[in-house]
Order: C-alpha cells, then structure tokens, then sequence
C-alpha cells in the first residue's frame, strides 16, 4: 500500500512544480458538485493545482486538473489516501454514495466510515484547511418559512432517512475533529437541492431509477403537480455551489454556511416551470404509493426520504453572502429549468456518474 501513497504524493508535488500556488485535492471529483468544483478551482488563478479523487477515473481533461482513484469505503485505502492527500493545502470532501437506499450499511461504509477516514488522512497530511460538503438534510425539521433558519439550528436530520442520518452523524464527528485539530480551519458547506444540466442523468437514477425515460419527461407529459403539505424546499446551481466552496478554499472562513437561491420552490412554482396544474393530494396517499413502488424496487427513492423533505426547513443563506462574500448568480428556477433541460435531451460528461445511459 505504500507504494501507492508515494506514487500519489509524488504526481501531487510534480503537478504543483509546474502550477505553484494552492494545492487542493478533491474527493468526490466526478460527480454533479465535483464536477463544478474542480471546474472553478481550476479557473482560479491563485489555485496552483488540483487532484481529483474518485472510484473511477474519468475522461475529463481539464487545465491544472490530475485525477487518481481511490474507494473510500476500504479500510485497506488508509494509507493510499494519506499518501494521495499528502502536500495538500486545502482538502475539499464531497464524496457520496446514494445508493443503494435498500442497504444502508453500505453507505454507512462509504458515507460514515469513509468520510472519517478522509478527515483523519487530511490530519496526517498536514493540511491547513478541511470543506466538508453537508446539506440541507443534516439540519433537524423546521418551519417553511421565509426568510429561513440560520447556521444555529440543530443538525439531527430526519433519523429514518439514511442520507439525513448520515449528513447529521458526520457533523458531530466535525464537532470532535476541530477540538482535536485547531490548527485546521474546517468549513461545512449547507446547500439545499444541487442541479444543473449535465447532472440530469446521475440525478434521474438515484431518485428515478435507470429505467426512467428521460425524454418522456415533458411538461404536455406531466399534466399536473401535486400540491401536498410541507412541499416547499430550495435549490441551487450547482455552479454557484461550486464558486462558494471555491472562495472557502481561499478565503480565511470557518464554521457552516447555508447555501440557497430564491425563490422557494413550491407547488405553485413547480407548476409554473412544468406548464401544469397543481393537484391537492393527501401526504398519506402519496407516501403509501411511494412505499409500494420503493419496496418492488421499482424506484430508488425511498419513502424515509420522501418525509425527510417535507420537514427540512427554509434556509436564511445570509452568513454565506456576508462572510463568504458569496452571491448565487442564477435563480432556483434558472437552477431548475436547467436540470430538465439536460433530462430531456440526454445531457452528460464523461464520468461514470454523470455519464448519459441507455435506458435498461
């Protein structure tokens, strides 16, 4: 394994030779958010170099970028993933696996267990800076109400949802780390729903599944919106998520940041993106349905889920736009109209989560 480490740390120390400036590497590279934020981070000329990890390596050439594989979930990996984050300045942390939602375990092995080995190879690594990428999903249920919760409220999750589980169990191991490491400045990024257009396929199978028709679906296809108490939630581009943790790895910030762009999303809204009408349906009936359909394994989604969205709370992102210096460029609808516009035309990058499929 040692060998390993040192071919890491030796393509780090040969890349940031010919880009001097800030190293970073990434985990959870290829994915909706990675994707962005290698993009941005790269665009910026401060940023000397960056690594991109991931389980597979992708086709991607992007100027400043080096890629490198690594599977989290393996405690076997300890040492190649401190050898791969050795000489980093900064260490950005998205990796995530959604799936499969009928066995929890095996994203607890790769969200819980490998999340805590990524933090304790930047430790050993010396780096100065940790982002980790929370959510919206840590925070425990809260109102709906404008202008939102801010970086206070408790982070519990919805305890049936394994992704709510998880996000909120990771933030109490935050909680020990920086008490055990003060000299690393760590940040948790807060954002609501991430879309944009290339991440429609890797977004329609986790919640859809891989038969999902993209193209069938159309607005004239979807003839109305069901209106059910509690459904109102906010997104974001995912390339304005990527500027914010962009200025996380630069600028000399610490704690959580809630990351949203207006407006609210809700029934009313979603029928006016999709040019439907809205439907006044009982939550119970369309929980049960959707429980049915997650237990056929006909959908990936699972009900737990499906309740954990309607108890998130609104976020107030206003720490992010005073401390970061962060503005969302793009509206929630901007953010919206573009993931289905890459659902139904088929829009993908060359990475295995973002890779366009045939559908079966």
């Amino acid at each position: 394994m040692a060998r390993y480490g040192d071919q890491g740390r030796q393509r780090l120390v040969e890349n940031s030779s010919r880009h001097p400036g800030t190293r970073v590497v990434v985990t959870g590279a290829t994915g909706n958010v990675g994707t962005s934020v290698v993009r941005a981070l790269a665009a910026d000329p401060v940023i000397g170099s960056v690594l991109g990890l991931a389980r597979r390596k992708p086709a991607l050439e992007i100027p400043k970028v080096e890629w490198d594989t690594v599977d989290l979930s393996r405690a076997d990996n300890e040492d190649r993933l401190a050898g791969l984050l050795r000489g980093a300045d900064t260490v950005v942390h998205l990796a995530w696996r959604f799936l499969p939602t009928h066995d929890p375990v095996v994203t607890w092995q790769s969200n819980v267990l490998g999340s805590q080995r990524v933090f304790e190879a930047a430790a050993r690594s010396g780096a100065s800076a940790l982002v980790h990428a929370s959510s919206v999903g840590a925070y425990s249920p809260g109102p709906k109400d404008e202008p939102g919760v801010d970086e206070e409220w408790p982070t519990h999750g919805w305890p049936d949802a394994a992704y709510c589980r998880e996000k909120a169990y990771l933030e109490r191991v935050l909680d020990t780390f920086e008490l055990r490491h003060p000299q690393i400045r760590v940040v948790r990024m807060r954002p609501g729903f991430l879309f944009k257009e290339t991440s429609a396929p890797e977004q329609r199978r986790i919640f859809a599944g891989r038969y999902a028709p993209g193209p069938l679906l159309r607005p004239d296809l979807l003839p109305f919106v069901p209106d059910l108490p509690g459904l109102r939630f906010q997104v974001l581009h995912t390339d304005d998520a990527a500027d914010a943790y962009r200025l996380a790895v630069l600028r000399d910030v610490r704690g959580p940041f809630n990351l949203a762009a207006d407006p609210v999303i809700d029934a009313h809204k979603l029928a006016e993106l999709l040019g439907a009408r809205i439907v006044r349906f009982p939550r119970a009936l369309v929980r049960t349905v959707l429980a049915a359909a997650w237990r056929a394994h006909a959908v990936p989604a699972s009900p737990h889920l499906f309740d954990a969205v309607l108890r998130l709370p609104v976020l107030d992102s206003g720490r992010a736009r005073d401390v970061l210096g962060w503005q969302p460029a793009r509206t929630a609808e901007d953010a919206l109209n573009a993931f289905l516009r890459g659902v139904r035309t088929g829009a993908y990058e060359n990475t295995a989560p973002l890779a366009g499929r045939k559908i079966g």
